[in-house]
């Protein structure tokens, strides 16, 4: 089974929403992360030198977007063609520098 034309137009209004409030959203997106696995809070820059999660930080702000960003892309290329090619070729490796692993993405 394909990823359907609705569930990509779910993931698109789920896009646009998110956008309409970046601040709050982005809070509460990391905020998440961090109760479900504190011990990722070392691997965010904007992240790993404050208590809990800072309000109305810019770095904070553009991550989450450039996340959602990429959720969204690969929601219409998943529609498109049933794989994902990322455009950033050193996401990955930046990942692999921080020491994300595996079950750091379950979250």
């Amino acid at each position: 089974m394909g990823f359907t034309d609705k569930q990509e137009a779910l993931v698109n209004a789920s896009y646009e929403a998110f956008k309409k409030n970046l601040p709050g959203y982005s809070v509460l997106f990391y905020s998440f992360i961090l109760e479900k696995a504190p011990a990722a809070k070392g691997l965010f820059s904007f992240l790993k030198d404050s208590d809990g999660v800072p309000q109305n930080n810019p770095s904070l702000q553009a991550h989450a977007e450039k996340v959602f960003g990429l959720v969204r892309d690969a929601a219409a290329q998943l529609r498109a063609t049933g794989v994902v090619v990322l455009a950033d070729a050193s996401l990955g490796s930046v990942h692999v520098q921080k020491g994300v692993v595996d079950p750091h993405f379950v979250v």
